[in-house]
């Protein structure tokens, strides 16, 4: 099929009984921190809020009544699946639903709600899609390709026909994310053929780069695995029809990291209030990756918010992440004496920063591992003079703000048992969240006894909150329960806790 075919589908497809269309918004913190000028096409606020329902609504509208008289069915990590299941209510269909069992629950729920039958099976899209295949055939009913179909593509594709009307003369390019590919081939398709001064650019995870392994290679290939992070673009094998499509009309294909992926997320959140799924965020973590490699400004951007289908557990690793993939806040490991005094001459040296964790637990008497967050304000410029700095004062360090393992798993461990601590005794402080207030914290405690376990991890509240564990010889308990008194910070003894006795003491 040729592109005028593609653009005289688009211009007729029947999207608006199901569908809006969506505002393209001023995104005005981002535009400024990035010195050009971002907006932000609003699929998130679709009534399943995501894009899929105008592809998923147009296919069916193009089939007959006797044709869908047995039902439908498909495959979808999600989004798709609501769109199917609810073009296929509108038009008094049966919709069978195959979705992965990772599929965030919201959208499960979301499927049943809107009358789709659903049925989990798989780890991932492609075990989906067989399946779906399979059961189509046994059950004679038609399957809807969440991508790979001319009237679905058509479908997505009115969000092109909607940006020409909506944009102004100046755009400079379009980001738009990639999963199978529908939806870049139908907005690709629509604006190269109306304004093809503007450049189409693909953004993809780097753990799910389908299209852009598949544009290198010449051919469609199969990802031996993708990651489920931003599972509604966690595809193997791209179109074939997309691929073409994206060989002809897409410029670039830029792809970006989990923490790139959190940090768009809390960047859509803070312009718009909004919190979009990770895929729904890749358009935007894509265009900081490309204003930062070409260091542009002055130009028009426009990025596709896809879509809003995020499981609210999934949030506290979304903001986790977001700090750092923002260039924020990098992660350290250091070593330092294990001394009574160390922990404030290293926050000392980390100067008026914040300090957003902090994980220590004694392991021997030479020297301390400390597992620590620091805020930057200067990005990655202000993370290597820090890390110039510590070294020339003879701190022995580790970088981990790019370490996997270390983001995931390591920053929780670190700690347990000490087999040699005597004397012992755990204390949860509270005090007033400001910059500084860490190093007030340990200036106030003193030097007069050796810390023997500290955790502290900014929670983004008005108050920090502290666990130390501080030895203390029997016949020093009172002067150490003085000296707590005078500090004038709320704090709490917990050397009976049974979570300390079992895993820390």
């Amino acid at each position: 099929m040729k592109i005028a075919d593609y653009v005289a589908l688009i211009d007729h497809a029947s999207v608006y009984d199901v569908a809006s269309e969506s505002p393209l918004e001023l995104a005005a913190n981002l535009s400024t921190r990035l010195a050009n000028r971002v907006l932000m096409k609003r699929e998130d606020l679709q009534p399943v809020f995501s894009f899929k329902l105008r592809g998923a609504y147009n296919k069916l509208s193009s089939m007959s009544d006797s044709e869908l008289a047995t039902g439908v069915i498909c495959s979808s990590a999600g989004n798709h699946a609501q769109g199917v299941a609810l073009a296929a209510g509108r038009r008094g269909v049966r919709a069978v639903i195959v979705m992965p069992v990772t599929t965030p629950s919201i959208k499960i729920e979301a499927v049943k709600t809107l009358g789709g039958e659903v049925i989990l099976h798989g780890d991932n899209y492609d075990d989906a899609y067989a399946r779906a295949l399979e059961l189509a055939a046994a059950d004679k009913l038609v399957f809807i390709h969440p991508f790979d179909d001319p009237a679905v593509i058509a479908g997505q594709g009115t969000i092109g026909r909607e940006l020409v009307d909506q944009m102004d003369d100046d755009v400079n390019a379009v980001f738009v994310p990639i999963g199978g590919g529908g939806l870049i081939s139908g907005i690709a398709a629509y604006l190269k053929s109306k304004r093809p001064e503007i450049k189409i650019i693909g953004v993809e995870p780097e753990d799910s780069a389908g299209m852009k392994e598949s544009l290198a290679a010449g051919k469609p290939v199969t990802l031996k695995h993708v990651g489920i992070f931003a599972d509604g673009v966690a595809v193997r094998r791209v179109g074939d029809e997309t691929f073409r499509l994206c060989q002809q009309l897409v410029d670039e294909i830029i792809t970006v990291d989990t923490d790139q992926i959190c940090a768009g997320i809390k960047d859509i959140f803070e312009d718009t209030r909004s919190i979009v799924e990770p895929a729904g965020a890749l358009a935007v973590a894509g265009l900081k990756e490309y204003v930062e490699r070409t260091g542009v400004s002055g130009q028009t951007f426009v990025v596709i918010n896809c879509g809003a289908n995020v499981n609210f557990d999934r949030l506290r690793h979304i903001a986790e992440r977001a700090a750092v993939g923002e260039q924020q806040e990098m992660l350290l490991a250091v070593e330092i004496p294990e001394k009574p005094g160390s922990f404030r001459e290293f926050c000392e040296a980390l100067g008026r920063r914040g300090i957003t964790e902090f994980n220590y637990r004694y392991n021997d008497a030479r020297n301390a591992h400390i597992f620590v967050g620091v805020q930057l304000r200067r990005g990655r410029a202000e993370r290597n003079e820090l890390i110039e700095k510590l070294t020339e004062l003879g701190y022995p360090l580790a970088d981990l703000s790019d370490n996997e393992m270390a983001k995931l798993h390591i920053r929780h461990m670190v700690g347990g048992s000490a087999a040699n601590i005597a004397n012992e005794r755990l204390f949860r402080f509270e005090f007033p969240e400001r910059p500084g207030a860490l190093l007030n914290f340990l200036m106030a405690i003193g030097t007069d006894w050796n810390i023997s376990l500290f955790h502290y991890r900014n929670h983004g509240s008005d108050h920090g909150r502290v666990l130390a564990g501080i030895q203390v010889p029997a016949d020093e308990s009172d002067e150490l329960e003085a000296h707590l008194s005078e500090l004038g910070y709320e704090h709490f003894e917990e050397s009976d806790n049974p979570a300390y006795r079992m895993f820390l003491s």
